[in-house]
């Protein structure tokens, strides 16, 4: 870090982040540890920020900026720029005397910049704006020459030279323009010209009688050799394996059995199966014949092709059976036919007909087809001094943005602006998160966060599909579930159909943890009571299906028997009923006590009652609550996060925002549908309750102090 430099920090979210202000800034802002940046790579796509100009930032073009990347960034608008402080103001249009005119970079962008305000017309103009030059660059790029090296079949006007661009894209494959079309650069070019040259002299070696062994009958005899070259081969090794060992001779034949299945089926003399059979019986020692009756049926004509193209040129027609040493003798004839073939050079021109190879060699279009190239080539410093004047104006409009949610996290920390990852707000359960992220799928890091996450599916019509990590920071997770819909709203104000799809379970709030265990309770009594009424429900039909078919039967089931009570279960009920007395007795005696103790002992046991059920769940609610972080949400989509961008308690009320009704509103708590009557014995059972419980304690304490009475009196009567 620079020892010059006095850096200005401000604290957020419990983390300490750097402010950038002024050109010093940026320019020491190489010098900046690492550690200290929030972020150390963002992703190109899925946030806020303009596409374009981040991968001008990702020069890579890996779909991620990094440090090294976004300080290569403020270099390269330093030199462009007589203050690189100009990135700091913003907007989308770029002051001409802030172009640096002081080295040959900004010169020529300076110039570019004027050449397109006189293009349109705006000769005195003292800016130019985005859209102006983006067009220029779009007009530019879409002409036949824009300095990328790359022709198309429109770069000229002559039929052959249109002809041979198009020949080159169909062997090459082409490259893309920066116009969108596909064209032509100096290596595809060159291969195709050199492949050409490559094959005519191939060809013309081709023409050679060392070649041409047959002359003109060369061609024809190779084909035919190499019809039946292995089949041959066979034969002769099993001819040399049957003199070797004679019983080895049915083997090499084929067994009666396979002759068997091959006849089982719709038989023909070019079947698959025939075909793998021996051209003709083995017997060792034998010459192979090629004009017979004996031979296999699937190869008689490939036999015949072969005594007609190289058997006859070389020995005749009179020769029909081949020799071990003639069958060598015909393959070294023709081998240096085959080798020549086989090593045929400029493959990379195979989908042009020879005829077509000679016309490009013989029309001389090579030199005119450089000379495009190289014409358009020299177009590039244009282009990129037109083009760095869009990328100097989209610097200035997007910089400052990214750098407050790359370096620091004002944004995200900032109550009247959202983070580039922000997508949008969600609204459901009555409440709405602003703290919703596009997401490709649910991340098992993202749980690592301690946040409570809804992911959604968000659909509208014309638009493809998007996933989102909606965050809830404030409420309760009651009615936060999967299946349930709500509306998502993306930064554009678009409307979508949103529904949850996967939830990561965290709590939301220390309220949410107080009342949980008495929510448990009702929802276990519940499912309990839910479980008797079914259960008395099944017994009541039975009985009701016993009696009609009683009725129907015209007879009455006899009554079972009373049944006896076992002296045992007489003696445990006693037991049970005696130990609920005491336990009643004790705990009335407990509460007498607290009561004679005064309201704040009452108040402290109360408490105290209250601290042992939901106190567990809400220390782990507050250890969570407390752990809560922004960095693997951002992790698992994408991001490199830093420092431990922390959600706290208050932050979190504002992320997510609850059902409020606006003040100085008239409200009626009259509610005509209200069932009263409910509401009633409600207020009564909770009265009765609390009167039951201190004329219980009153009771039991005026027990207890006339027992005392009682046992003082005995005394003293015994004496």
């Amino acid at each position: 870090m620079s020892a010059k430099h006095v850096w200005n920090f401000v604290r957020l979210g419990g983390l300490d982040q750097v402010i950038i202000n002024t050109a010093d800034d940026l320019m020491n802002l190489k010098d900046l540890d690492q550690k200290l940046w929030v972020a150390l790579s963002c992703p190109v796509k899925g946030t806020n920020l303009d596409e374009k100009t981040l991968a001008l930032i990702d020069r890579d073009n890996d779909g991620r900026i990094r440090v090294p990347e976004l300080l290569d960034a403020i270099r390269w608008a330093s030199i462009h720029l007589k203050d690189v402080g100009t990135l700091l103001e913003g907007g989308d249009t770029l002051p001409l005397d802030a172009i640096n005119d002081g080295n040959p970079d900004g010169l020529g962008t300076l110039a570019s910049a004027r050449a397109i305000l006189r293009g349109l017309g705006l000769p005195d103009a003292t800016s130019v704006s985005l859209p102006q030059a983006a067009d220029t660059v779009k007009l530019f790029a879409s002409t036949p020459f824009n300095g990328d090296g790359i022709i198309n079949a429109s770069a000229s006007e002559d039929p052959k030279v249109k002809a041979v661009i198009a020949d080159i894209i169909t062997v090459t494959g082409g490259s893309p323009e920066r116009g969108g079309g596909i064209g032509v650069d100096q290596s595809q070019a060159d291969s195709v010209y050199n492949a050409c040259t490559e094959r005519v002299g191939w060809l013309e070696h081709g023409k050679s009688p060392d070649i041409l062994t047959l002359g003109e009958a060369t061609p024809a005899a190779y084909t035919a050799l190499k019809a039946v070259r292995t089949k041959i081969d066979d034969y002769f090794a099993r001819a040399r394996l049957a003199a070797y060992d004679p019983r080895a001779l049915p083997a090499l034949n084929h067994s009666e059995g396979e002759y068997f299945q091959l006849v089982a089926k719709d038989l023909s003399i070019t079947a698959d199966e025939l075909m793998a059979f021996p051209l003709v019986q083995i017997a060792a020692g034998h010459p192979l014949p090629l004009l017979t009756d004996n031979l296999n049926p699937a190869w008689s004509a490939a036999l015949a092709t072969l005594h007609q193209d190289v058997v006859t040129p070389i020995f005749g027609a009179d020769k029909i059976v081949l020799t071990v040493a003639e069958w060598k003798a015909i393959k070294a004839r023709i081998a240096p036919y085959a080798t020549w073939l086989e090593a045929k050079s400029g493959d990379a021109i195979a989908k042009l007909p020879p005829e077509r190879i000679q016309e490009i060699l013989a029309d001389n279009t090579r030199e005119t087809v450089n000379a495009l190239i190289a014409q358009d080539k020299a177009l590039e410093p244009e282009f990129n001094a037109i083009h760095g004047v869009e990328r100097l104006i989209r610097y200035r409009r997007d910089f400052p943005v990214l750098l407050r949610n790359f370096v620091n996290f004002l944004d995200f920390y900032n109550p009247d602006a959202l983070a580039v990852f922000q997508a949008g707000r969600l609204y459901l359960d009555s409440r709405s998160t602003d703290l919703c992220i596009q997401v490709a799928a649910p991340s098992p890091l993202a749980a690592m966060s301690k946040a409570y996450i809804a992911y959604c599916d968000c659909v509208r019509p014309g638009r493809p599909p998007m996933k989102i990590a909606a965050c809830f920071t404030q409420g309760d997770s009651d009615y936060l579930f999967v299946g349930r819909n709500g509306v998502f709203y993306d930064r554009q104000g678009l409307d979508w159909d949103a529904k949850i799809f996967a939830v990561v379970d965290n709590p939301i709030s220390v309220r949410q943890a107080f009342f949980s265990p008495y929510k448990k309770f009702v929802r276990l009594i519940e499912e309990q009571v839910a479980k008797r009424a079914a259960a008395a429900d099944a017994d009541a039909n039975k009985k009701l299906d016993s009696a009609a078919v009683g009725a129907v039967g015209g007879a009455v089931s006899p009554k079972p028997g009373d049944k006896k009570v076992d002296v045992g279960t007489v003696a445990a009920l006693g037991v049970a009923f005696g130990a609920l007395g005491t336990f009643m007795t004790a705990l009335i005696g407990y509460a007498s006590g607290i009561v004679a103790g005064g309201p704040l002992i009452v108040a402290a046991a109360l408490l105290g009652v209250v601290l042992v059920i939901s106190g567990p769940s809400m220390i782990i609610a507050w250890i969570k609550l407390r752990q809560r972080t922004l960095g693997p949400i951002l992790d698992a989509n994408g991001w490199a996060i830093n420092g431990r961008v922390k959600i706290s308690v208050p932050f979190g009320a504002r992320l997510t925002d609850l059902a409020k009704i606006p003040a100085g509103s008239n409200h009626s708590l009259d509610d005509p549908y209200a069932d009263k009557a409910a509401i009633l014995r409600k207020r009564l059972i909770t009265v009765l309750v609390i009167l039951s419980v201190i004329y219980a304690t009153r009771l039991h304490a005026q027990y207890l102090n006339g027992g005392h009475y009682f046992w003082q009196s005995t005394a003293a009567a015994t004496k």
